[in-house]
């Protein structure tokens, strides 16, 4: 006989989130007296002379604060076997590797069990706001999530994505499962080796239990979007599944035909009525509410690099709720959002101060080129300033420096409120203009909106520095919805070059010392077509995000951009 699996109790949960969150001093002590106790006979701390001590002081004078380049060694040695204590006491065997898209390196970063009770400490205290304000009803999840199988490296390290080594550990369908929120989708889906084969499962798991979906989810927004551009390409086609309850032959790895065996049968009632829908929303206006009636809202990190793709999120969700989940990095997790009701743009989130060591460098400090950095602990942050994260874990990153900058916003308790606000690092730069992710993208919203009047989208962006010409210049890649007139589009390359308002580009432009703007245009499904790239090297698709500067470590993706180009134009903005 099954065990029933104990459902969580979630207002022991915020009860719980509310006592550690009005001590967050002590308690952030007792989180890195654990780890320095857990780890203290490591070579690396051991060779830092930090001789056994766990207090915060001593930790900051022995302990420099690093970057992902300092620790690599010690983690590459990880990666080729070596099991003696290098970062942690016990050894690694599992690694998870970031997807690379954001920066063009991949990291390997240290896992181990303490990570998965972290993930599933953040989880639940996010899910039991969430719940709090949307509860749901023993109800599924249509999660579109993606697990890999990376077979071993050499050593017996296991390789796989962040949310794959989440996906996978035994622990996690069960901890769903106790959250009253289980996938619509089985394992042999979730753990495909084909990713749209995946996927087209994913969306025809959903429509077989339509009416039991109260929840929508993935790791990124771009994720749900993508699920949906596919619907409407392949909808005419997940309905003759449905009519006939037998799978398109096009899904052909023999676990995924096993497992959809399972829960398809002929249903040619669900069929027409999904017919009937998709032939009446004309431009797909409130698809999501229209195939799940249930659904309660729509989640996932529509934060930072995410929120350009929530204006076509809204359009597929039409009233229902989006929320944003937790904040976190394939390094660790950071905070939970505990407001859920607050739109995206203005999400915030609480650090949680038992999962990790948090410390925090002014922004101040980074924007003065300091030679040597000091970081502030968690309850010394200001209100209304913004700081770098610096973290220290249970997986062996010490004084890590995320390269997150976030805005302290107030405090929860006496843990504080935090808003991503973008990376730490500059995304273009010439001469000595400075332009962030936030600044390409607030250009890009403000030049999108000339192609509004006539309905058109930018589907996704991206840039990159040219320096073949001089004086070297910028060029915006847009890939959109819809073809309009040339006038139109030279008119939104204009507004680009225009709406880069740092002081030194001006003056640069002005004097022609940076090169005249360039948008070009690429065909329909280009961006599509880098994500698949990514995909077949390895990036796992939960994890994938458009890198919104192409560098040179990025040649593939270069490559198809310039091979898909269609349209140029050059801005006349400084003529």
């Amino acid at each position: 006989m099954r065990k029933e699996v104990e459902k969580v109790d979630f207002e022991k949960v915020i009860e719980e989130f509310e006592m550690i969150t009005k001590d967050a001093e002590n308690v952030q002590k007792e989180t890195l007296r654990k780890i320095l106790e857990e780890n203290a006979s490591t070579e690396y701390l051991q060779n830092l002379g930090l001789n056994g001590r766990t207090d915060p002081e001593s930790f900051k004078a022995c302990v420099p604060l690093v970057t992902y380049k300092d620790l690599e060694p010690y983690i590459q040695r990880m990666v080729d076997g070596d099991v003696s204590p290098i970062l942690t006491r016990k050894p690694i065997t599992v690694v998870s590797v970031s997807s690379g898209t954001s920066q063009g390196n991949r990291k390997f970063i240290p896992w181990n069990d303490e990570m998965f009770k972290t993930t599933m400490q953040i989880y639940q205290t996010s899910y039991a706001f969430r719940n709090r304000d949307f509860p749901i009803q023993d109800g599924k999840d249509m999660n579109f999530i993606y697990g890999n199988n990376a077979p071993p490296k050499k050593g017996g390290m296991t390789l796989g994505s962040a949310t794959s080594n989440v996906y996978g550990n035994p622990g996690y369908k069960k901890a769903m499962q106790a959250m009253k929120s289980p996938s619509c989708s089985p394992d042999d889906v979730i753990f495909s080796p084909d990713f749209q084969q995946s996927l087209y499962c994913h969306i025809l798991c959903g429509l077989v239990f339509r009416e039991e979906v109260q929840s929508i989810s993935s790791t990124f927004a771009h994720s749900i979007i993508y699920a949906f551009r596919a619907f409407e390409k392949d909808w005419e086609e997940l309905v003759n599944d449905i009519k006939k309850g037998v799978l398109s032959n096009k899904i052909t790895v023999p676990s995924i035909r096993i497992a959809m065996s399972k829960l398809l049968k002929p249903n040619p009632e669900l069929a027409n009525l999904i017919h009937k829908k998709c032939t009446g929303l004309g431009n797909w206006y409130g698809l999501i509410p229209e195939l799940f009636p249930n659904v309660k809202y729509i989640q996932g990190i529509m934060t930072g690099a995410m929120e350009p793709y929530l204006k076509k999120l809204r359009h597929y969700a039409g009233e229902v709720p989006l929320l944003t989940s937790e904040y976190g990095s394939s390094e660790g997790w950071i905070g939970s959002n505990v407001n859920p009701k607050a739109a995206p743009e203005f999400a915030t989130y609480v650090v949680l101060p038992q999962i990790a060591y948090f410390e925090f460098i002014p922004l101040a400090q980074l924007d003065g080129n300091q030679v040597e950095l000091k970081a502030i602990g968690l309850t010394d942050v200001k209100i209304g300033e913004e700081y770098e994260i610096v973290f220290t874990n249970p997986a062996g990153l010490y004084r890590y420096r995320l390269g997150d900058v976030v805005k302290v916003m107030r405090f929860h308790n006496s843990t504080p409120e935090i808003k991503y606000m973008r990376r730490s690092g500059l995304l273009l730069t010439i001469t000595t203009d400075k332009h962030s992710e936030t600044d390409l993208q607030l250009s890009v919203e403000n030049a999108s909106k000339f192609l509004a009047e006539e309905e058109i989208e930018v589907i996704d962006y991206t840039s990159y520095i040219d320096l073949s010409t001089e004086p070297g210049h910028y060029v915006i890649f847009w890939e959109i919805s819809g073809e309009t007139s040339d006038q139109l589009l030279a008119e939104c390359c204009n507004c680009l070059d225009k709406s880069f308002i740092d002081p030194a580009y001006m003056f640069y432009r002005n004097c022609k010392g940076i090169g005249a703007l360039e948008l070009r245009v690429v065909g329909k499904g280009t961006f599509q077509k880098i994500l698949e790239s990514q995909v077949q090297r390895g990036v796992p698709v939960s994890q994938f995000k458009t890198p919104r500067c192409v560098g040179p470590t990025n040649i593939t993706m270069l490559q198809i951009l310039l091979e898909n180009v269609v349209n140029r134009y050059v801005s006349t903005a400084y003529n």
